[in-house]
């Protein structure tokens, strides 16, 4: 999905409908009774050849206090600040009313992008309303009809040139992952530059410290912090230089359990926390020393790992542990324990309110950076792979010796190995294991995801599946 589009505008002008027609399905429900919508509701959106997410949003009301419509309002002025594009909505039958022009105000001063929607614009009693729409000062506005599908055409052309600037956006600021691996190349690491700065998530359950660590790292306070938990929204992108190493940070959303997650700006807030995930080349995964690993944290981790970025694990808050040296031989058993998939990955103790542990941190991101690109040569790798068979063959399922035969590295970012073998799908995962787990301790990559793939041989023998034929010197006794 290359960008986000929040559908806003009046109650009953049509906005679910529009949706419901984006999204190819009847997700939201439509009825002529206004304020049916109260949520956010999130969709993936075709149009053409376009793929983008689009939000549906509770009607604008004028309310801003406490009640239920204060409550939708502010959420729907928080998908307009999270939404790449604005389609603000208005009833072109009932032309532009003193609401319209109060929320046009807010978008021009809110949204960085905004398309004008005159929607049931079908037939010519709403020429009036389409012609006053030019008065809200927010362009030419778009004729369409969302329950007809008619003006589908005139969105695409205006959402074109739109998306492809935010796809160059999303290039630009995409991790650069599964990188083919050249044999002729002599150094794989390449060092962070200010044009590619190293990408960093900081995630975390709320109230973990994550603001108030990168406030520590940038030396002044940028970003909202305080003692309430989930203060911060979205995942915020931040260039620093730390320690001389240009940086790409981003402070995320605390993610906590899904069954937790109520609110439905939160709801949005953690999908941005895992878009960031995704944009990272290293995720520190930031744990509050009082409450280390619990089951939101384990998930967090497992995700990073998943989607092939280098984890550091930093455990925050330490300045106020008393028993330390046997806290940190706890968290070490329980990170062995909990995190298999992750042996090996730094393990830091920090205080982001003092500052102690921030140089051990950065090394940290910097190790598991340069590990995350480890390129090993295929002469290396079949002298060990012999090795390793050797000590420990692989098994005879049915009486047949699976042969692993040959090993190279086809990809880095994370370390990815192909095998040669016979039978790979009889091949156990358990050895597959024993070699990923021989390939961290023997090459020296902790804690960095490793992809190993086992493909079989083609067999060169020319004559397989030849069919047989009948030799000419006998056709003669036939």
């Amino acid at each position: 999905m290359s960008f986000s589009l929040a559908i806003v505008g009046r109650p009953n002008v049509g906005k679910s409908t529009l949706f419901n027609r984006l999204v190819g399905k009847r997700l939201a429900l439509v009825d002529d009774q206004p304020g049916v919508t109260r949520d956010l509701r999130e969709g993936a959106a075709r149009l053409g050849d376009l793929r983008f997410t689009v939000i549906d949003t509770a009607g604008l009301e004028e309310a801003t206090d406490e009640s239920l419509q204060g409550r939708m309002r502010r959420l729907t002025e928080r998908a307009v600040d999270m939404a790449d594009i604005c389609l603000f909505m208005i009833d072109a039958r009932a032309g532009v009313t003193p609401t319209d022009e109060i929320f046009a105000e807010i978008l021009r001063k809110r949204a960085a992008h905004v398309i004008l929607a005159a929607n049931k614009g079908e037939g010519s009693a709403a020429d009036a309303g389409v012609i006053e729409a030019w008065s809200l000062g927010l362009g030419e506005p778009l004729r369409l009809s969302a329950e007809h599908g008619e003006g589908m055409a005139d969105l695409l052309s205006m959402l074109m040139p739109l998306a492809d600037g935010f796809e160059e956006r999303a290039k630009e600021e995409a991790a650069e992952t599964d990188v083919d691996v050249d044999e002729d190349a002599t150094d794989s690491y390449r060092l962070p530059t200010k044009q590619k700065p190293l990408q960093v998530a900081v995630v975390g359950r709320p109230n973990a410290g994550k603001s108030t660590l990168i406030n520590k790292i940038l030396g002044e306070d940028r970003l909202l912090t305080g003692p309430e938990a989930g203060i911060t929204r979205d995942a915020i992108s931040l260039q620093i230089d730390w320690q001389g190493t240009p940086m790409r940070v981003f402070d995320t959303a605390g993610m906590r359990k899904k069954a937790k997650v109520q609110d439905k700006v939160e709801k949005l807030s953690v999908s941005d926390g895992l878009r960031a995930v995704k944009f990272a080349e290293v995720v520190v995964v930031l744990l509050d020393a009082a409450i280390p690993f619990e089951q939101q944290d384990l998930r967090i981790a497992d995700l990073a790992e998943r989607e092939g970025r280098a984890v550091v694990v930093a455990v925050n808050k330490w300045d106020v542990e008393d028993e330390k040296q046997q806290k940190l031989a706890h968290l070490k058993e329980a990170f062995e324990r909990l995190l298999p998939q992750l042996r090996g990955a730094p393990l830091i103790t920090v205080s982001a309110k003092t500052g102690r542990g921030l140089d051990r941190l950065h090394e940290a991101v910097m190790r598991a950076h340069e590990v995350w690109n480890r390129r090993v040569t295929t002469a290396q790798l079949n002298r060990w792979l012999a090795g390793m068979v050797e000590a420990h063959p692989p098994p005879a399922p049915g009486g047949r010796r699976i042969k692993l035969r040959y090993m190279t590295q086809t990809k880095t970012r994370p370390p990815g190995f192909v095998v040669m073998c016979s039978h790979p799908d009889k091949l156990p995962e358990s050895y597959s294991r024993y070699l990923v787990n021989a390939l961290r301790l023997d090459f020296d990559m902790p804690g960095t995801p490793i992809r190993l793939h086992m493909r079989s041989q083609a067999d060169k023998n020319p004559y397989k599946n030849r069919k047989k034929s009948t030799p000419s010197r006998l056709k003669k006794h036939l």
